[in-house]
């Protein structure tokens, strides 16, 4: 890594790369307008900028640093599934979720996961690196431009604990936000996370309107800790402790995530543990149908999962169910990753 990102640079750190360049510095902002208007990150796109000055920037900068290396394509209701290659070869996944006249992004914020919720397929072979914030607004572009129009919404869901990358994630929410760069709404924006809790008072204490949500997937400790690995697990009372902090913080309720798993945490009784914990915490309940690989875990039955959906509502809790969008093969987060690894290795 021996370059910075375009996408993430600031207008102080073009004004210095132009003028060792021997350009004025009034063209960091034609260049930023490139970037955050027109969403044009290759400099030879940037026509109306010197020929000189386009080769300079791509010498100096990753411009663009990742390409899509596949997509998975669901006809039934257009979202896309991208896997991205990056510079040095790895891979992460961003998904573009049309929805009606919206636009939401899912963007990963490592590559590879260094939680291994037992699950998931993201966390395969742990944690590579962290995503640096300008791979996370190339992210954001990539999606954009594979839809043709701006997106309307942004969720840290895809690969990657964010609040691990807490330095790079807040540097992209910042660019993301920034009336100087993309001027987005932190409203807008959704940072999920396992439950982190140092990470979880760092965001409470930007004080912005971005909304949090956490992978909670279990209303006690005990079954919490045959889903999520030790090492980075906290106590269910510390991470909500944490939460409403948040909340209290920034003014937006939080969203407790659970992906629902066939024996494990399906049952009346956690459904009803768990929309007590929501409505104590003011929380929303969002449950997730797990999506089936190759792991141990099971979906529930169409009856269980109606049935923890009614358990979990009847406590007064607001409760929701994740639509289940895009291509049935490869609806599991980390999914087109792990099956490009897999043929990496059997080559």
């Amino acid at each position: 890594m021996n370059r910075n990102f375009l996408a993430g640079a600031s207008a102080a750190e073009l004004k210095t790369f132009l003028t060792q360049q021997g350009q004025p510095a009034f063209r960091a902002k034609q260049i930023l307008d490139w970037i955050c208007q027109k969403q044009v990150l290759d400099p030879e796109e940037m026509k109306n900028r010197p020929a000189p000055l386009r080769a300079a920037l791509k010498e100096a900068f990753y411009a663009p640093s990742c390409r899509v290396a596949e997509r998975a394509v669901s006809a039934r209701d257009e979202v896309v599934k991208l896997r991205l290659e990056l510079f040095d070869k790895e891979s992460v996944e961003l998904v573009v979720i049309p929805a009606g006249e919206r636009l939401t992004l899912c963007l990963s914020t490592q590559v590879g996961c260094p939680v291994g919720c037992r699950f998931c397929a993201s966390g395969v072979n742990g944690l590579v690196r962290n995503l640096k914030a300008g791979e996370i607004i190339e992210e954001f572009l990539t999606g954009c431009a594979e839809a043709g129009r701006k997106c309307d919404n942004i969720v840290f869901m895809g690969i990657g604990e964010g609040l691990m990358n807490f330095e790079e994630l807040s540097r992209a929410l910042d660019i993301l936000t920034s009336p100087e760069y993309f001027n987005m709404s932190p409203r807008r924006i959704t940072v999920s996370t396992s439950g982190f809790v140092p990470g979880i008072l760092k965001l409470a204490a930007l004080e912005k309107e971005f909304t949090l949500a956490i992978s909670l997937h279990a209303p006690d400790d005990e079954t919490r800790a045959g889903i999520i690995p030790d090492k980075v697990r906290y106590p269910i009372a510390e991470i909500l402790r944490a939460a409403d902090i948040c909340r209290d913080r920034t003014g937006r309720l939080y969203t407790l995530e659970y992906t629902l798993l066939a024996g494990i945490n399906d049952s009346v009784a956690q459904a009803e543990a768990l929309g007590h914990l929501a409505r104590a915490h003011r929380a929303k309940i969002n449950l997730i149908p797990y999506n089936e690989t190759d792991s141990v875990f099971k979906r529930p039955s169409r009856e269980a999962i109606e049935a923890f959906e009614r358990a979990a509502a009847a406590t007064g809790a607001t409760v929701t169910r994740r639509v289940e969008r895009g291509a049935k093969s490869a609806a599991a987060c980390g999914q087109l990753r792990v099956n490009a690894m897999k043929k990496e290795s059997a080559q």
